[in-house]
Parts: structure tokens; C-alpha cells; sequence
């Protein structure tokens, strides 16, 4: 059975501690208590980390997206309350991922009859949900979505 990174995705042989492809630590042997949570939090105004309650914004909000890995902010939240949320590079963005793998203007979040979408915008390296490159998905609670070198979770009620 493969390990896969948290970072690129790339398959490492089982018993792996580190990706063949990016280097990233893969976790070793859990430890008894070891607990297996991330914190999730939301960067105000002022730039500092305001620890959230994951379940009340996705109930506040009906939805939400949490960093899972990439840049550093594993955790970060970003609730996903109105009909069109951007994602990308620019810092208008709604949900702004600061790294040169992301482009500028990446793909758009659009609530449609049927659900919520994620619709790819041109990038150029593709958006990726449950690891497969996509132009335009429905999401699903607990799809996986990579945009660059982050890793999200989409989540709802």
C-alpha cells in the first residue's frame, strides 16, 4: 500500500518519511494520544489567527473550505456563504492562496440550482478535486480540492 504526500500527492512506498517527489515529511508511527485534529482558525482584519469552531461556520454559513496542507496554513478557513467566491493569487480573491502555483485569477466557487461549483478558471496548472483536474465539478462534502500546492476540504451541512 502506498503513502501519499500531503503536500504534492506523489505515491511513496509504504514505510516512507519523507516524499520521493517534494521532500515532505509523511508522518511517522503514531504514538498512543497522539491526536490527529488540526485547529482551524480565520485571519482577521488585523492579520492575527482567530481559533473557529469548524462545525458552527459550516452552520453558520451552509458551507466552507479548511486548508488541509501547502503554505504553511494548514487549518485556515474560509466560509462560503455567498453565490460567488473567488479563489487565487489575487489578494481581492476570497479566498486568497499566495504562491506562484496558483494563478492570479485560479477558479470561482458558483452556487447553481443543483449545488455548489467549482469551475476552473484557465489556470495554468488546472484545478484538481478528489485528484482528478477538472473544468467545472458539483462538490460533495469532504471533496478534496487542489488549487497549486494547497489542498483543501470542502465541507457542508
Amino acid at each position: 500500500m502506498a503513502v501519499h504526500c500531503p503536500e504534492c500527492g506523489f505515491a511513496n512506498p509504504e514505510g516512507a518519511n519523507y516524499c520521493q517527489k517534494c521532500g515532505a515529511f509523511l508522518g511517522g508511527p503514531k504514538e498512543a494520544g497522539d491526536d490527529p485534529t488540526t485547529m482551524t482558525y480565520r485571519v482577521d482584519e488585523t492579520g492575527e489567527m482567530t481559533p473557529v469552531d469548524i462545525d458552527e461556520v459550516v452552520s453558520e454559513s451552509g458551507a466552507a473550505l479548511v486548508i488541509r496542507a501547502g503554505g504553511g496554513r494548514a487549518g485556515e478557513s474560509f466560509s462560503v456563504s455567498e453565490e460567488r467566491v473567488s479563489i487565487g493569487r489575487s489578494p481581492d480573491a476570497g479566498v486568497f492562496l499566495d504562491d506562484v502555483t496558483v494563478s492570479r485569477n485560479h477558479a470561482l466557487l458558483v452556487r447553481r440550482r443543483d449545488g455548489l461549483y467549482i469551475d476552473d478558471l484557465g489556470s495554468l496548472n488546472g484545478t484538481y478535486v478528489n485528484r482528478r483536474r477538472i473544468e467545472s465539478h458539483r462538490l460533495a462534502d469532504g471533496d478534496e480540492i487542489q488549487v497549486g500546492k494547497y489542498k483543501l476540504s470542502y465541507l457542508e451541512r
